[in-house]
């Protein structure tokens, strides 16, 4: 048998973490074991966001979505008895980045390793999360600040490790095209380069190995061939602007450097076994193509759209990887498509539109000025909804959804309540008693002065990162990390992009929309009250509102007067909001889990203002045991991923508004 050369598999990674710091150490430690060659680690929405486990916006989110890191003590546990010198870690983390890169490197300075031998991946990527997924802390401009000091600081002392992905996964996952998702994704990085390169901390003959550290976490949906044809158009626009934009002329420092995740929210609910081969061809868009492959792959599992997958199912997904790369013969052979007529077609095509609408993006300012005019949001949530459009008519085909929806029973799902796997709501007071002995056992006059120093350095030009590691090291905690930034930069609200989102659905005579159109207004008139008003409430740290904002839009263009205020709000707010509104309705968007904490206690809140009687819906990732309890505290009515018709959702909401004010029903069908 003659020697086969074979390329190096890509890394391969699972995104993890949740409970407590212990439970996902443990949970590195076996996936490290069975092969897997990186860690990518999953921080809680409270570690995102900038707030310590015991503030009143992280009660319910304490590790439910990640791994809660407060301070040194839990990121010295989350990696014992795993080196990071000999570790490619990747930390999914945006607005607190620099403060979790500090964390990382007093655990390794702890461990004796070299700082300069580290290896990893911090998102730091700040204009996404204005955009799609919602973890901003900070406004714009000090945000920018926050990881040009990062990038700065890494390419000096940490020249291994990657400073900043920029990010276009939750692009496509909020609505993005793929023109848009390159288009965004290219303006951001153009932004970012810009910024470190007028801080004039940046000798002119170095620029190359700043643009050598820059990577990109992106996207692959199911059309897996307009997908990785998109990966080659990104590949050939960043060799073009970093060499004519930066001047960068040594072409390895050019390379497009990319991880993925193939898409979380494109998998269904119906018939989850189907996910599997769907996530199997999402890999094959970032792995067949040698000359535009990944460097870093992570799968979800099957059962995401149910819940949070099991050791098991990650495992299954990590097992995956492990047979295309060992199995096939795939890293065997030179770039399989080059030369093929239809790929360089659509490459072509994609990249003279996505040049275009960079070019767009240019005149307007930048990434940073689209983003605060509303421009890139309003054009995202406009290319979901008419995503969404596709699907309810038909054109777009989702197997087991919107067609071959007859199924056998499926014994993966028999048993919904061990099908995935559930985080002991216990887990959050103990890791708000840990976070208490801490500061109890901490010194304290280290801490406050540390605390005092970024403050001043905030306030001033100064470089953030080493006030920030003597944070680290003095034992201050996320929350007072952030507090003393905001008190100097203050908070952020995005814009929404729901008002500036045109009408996508037709309403002729006939169509589903028209007949809900009908069933509003005749609600209204019985009700007296001029239009139907609906509150639509993010409650938590939860900033996945893609579905929030396409409810919006459709009970807009159904007639309802929508209360839509963004994300971020505290069952107290979204009670007030209903309150001042005079609200027919409340409408809960959930998807990180916290809805057993979160939801009960709106209900408690409107009853005890004397207004039980509006009806509250609630939409998320949701289990079936919990959708059973929080129809028993009140609920009205739950949707989860399954309920894919937005048109039927809000003609559902109707109904329980004439339910609660004992109308009777209407034979109007949506």
């Amino acid at each position: 048998m003659t020697d086969r050369h074979k390329d190096r598999p890509w890394l391969m990674r699972t995104y993890a973490g949740h409970s407590t710091a212990e439970a996902s150490n443990e949970l590195y430690r076996r996936n490290l074991a069975k092969g897997q060659t990186g860690l990518s680690v999953a921080f809680d929405l409270p570690t995102q966001t900038g707030y310590d486990p015991d503030h009143p916006l992280a009660r319910g989110e304490v590790g439910r979505v990640g791994v809660p890191v407060s301070h040194l003590g839990d990121m010295r546990r989350l990696f014992q008895d795993i080196p990071l010198e000999r570790t490619n870690t990747s930390m999914t983390i945006n607005a607190t980045a620099m403060w979790l890169l500090a964390l990382y490197q007093a655990v390794a300075e702890e461990q004796g390793a070299d700082i300069a031998a580290l290896l990893g991946t911090t998102q730091n990527d700040i204009v996404k999360e204005y955009l799609s997924r919602g973890t901003y802390v900070f406004p714009p401009a000090p945000s920018l600040r926050l990881t040009t000091d990062t990038i700065i600081y890494t390419v000096n002392h940490m020249p291994r490790w990657n400073p900043i992905n920029i990010c276009s996964y939750h692009l496509q996952e909020a609505g993005a095209t793929p023109v848009q998702e390159i288009a965004y994704a290219m303006s951001t990085a153009t932004a970012v380069l810009d910024a470190v390169f007028a801080s004039g901390r940046i000798p002119e003959e170095r620029r190359g190995d700043v643009v050598g550290r820059i990577s990109f976490f992106v996207n692959a949906g199911v059309r897996f061939i307009e997908e990785m044809c998109k990966m080659r158009a990104f590949s050939r626009i960043w060799d073009t602007l970093t060499r004519e934009r930066y001047g960068v002329e040594d072409a390895r420092q050019r390379r497009f450097r990319y991880g993925v995740q193939v898409n979380s929210l494109g998998l269904t609910e119906a018939q989850p076994e189907n996910n599997v081969q769907r996530i199997v061809l999402e890999m094959l868009a970032v792995t067949l193509s040698k000359d535009a492959r990944a460097r870093a792959v992570q799968l979800p599992a099957w059962n995401e759209a149910l819940g949070l997958p099991r050791p098991w199912d990650q495992q299954w997904s990590l097992r995956i990887q492990q047979v295309l790369a060992h199995e096939s013969d795939l890293l065997e052979y030179e770039d399989i498509f080059e030369g093929s007529r239809v790929v360089e077609d659509k490459v072509v095509a994609l990249v003279t539109e996505s040049l275009a609408e960079i070019g767009r993006i240019q005149e307007m300012g930048g990434a940073l000025a689209a983003v605060e005019s509303g421009y890139l949001k309003s054009r995202l949530v406009s290319s979901h909804a008419d995503h969404r459009a596709r699907i309810e008519s038909g054109e777009d085909r989702i197997v087991g959804v919107n067609c071959y929806e007859s199924t056998e029973p499926n014994p993966l799902t028999a048993d919904l309540d061990t099908a995935i796997m559930t985080v002991d709501p216990a887990d959050e007071a103990r890791v708000v008693a840990a976070l208490h002995t801490w500061r109890d056992e901490r010194d304290e006059a280290r801490a406050t002065e540390a605390l005092a120093a970024l403050k001043r350095a905030a306030a001033g030009t100064a470089d953030l990162m080493p006030p920030t590691l003597e944070c680290a090291r003095a034992g201050v905690t996320t929350g007072e990390w952030s507090w003393a930034l905001r008190d100097v930069f203050g908070e952020f609200r995005a814009p929404t992009g729901v008002g500036g989102a045109p009408v996508t659905v037709g309403a002729e005579a006939g169509t589903p929309l028209a007949a809900v159109r009908e069933k509003v207004a005749r609600t209204a008139d019985e009700l007296r009250s001029g239009r139907l008003r609906l509150l639509v409430g993010k409650p938590g740290l939860d900033g996945h509102s893609n579905g929030a904002e396409q409810i919006a839009v459709r009970a807009r263009d159904a007639g309802f007067e929508v209360v839509y205020q963004g994300i971020r709000l505290t069952p107290e707010q979204i009670v007030g909001a209903a309150l001042a509104e005079d609200v027919h309705c409340v409408g809960l968007s959930i998807l990180s889990g916290s809805h057993a904490a979160l939801v009960p206690d709106v209900l408690a809140r409107l009853r005890e203002a004397g207004a039980g009687d509006i009806p509250v819906i609630v939409g998320g990732i949701i289990p079936n045991g919990d959708a059973e309890e929080l129809r028993a505290a009140g609920v009205a009515a739950v949707f989860t991923p399954k309920d894919f018709g937005i048109t039927e959702i809000v003609g559902r909401i109707v109904d329980e508004i004439r339910k609660a004010n004992k109308l009777d029903p209407l034979e109007v069908h949506a």
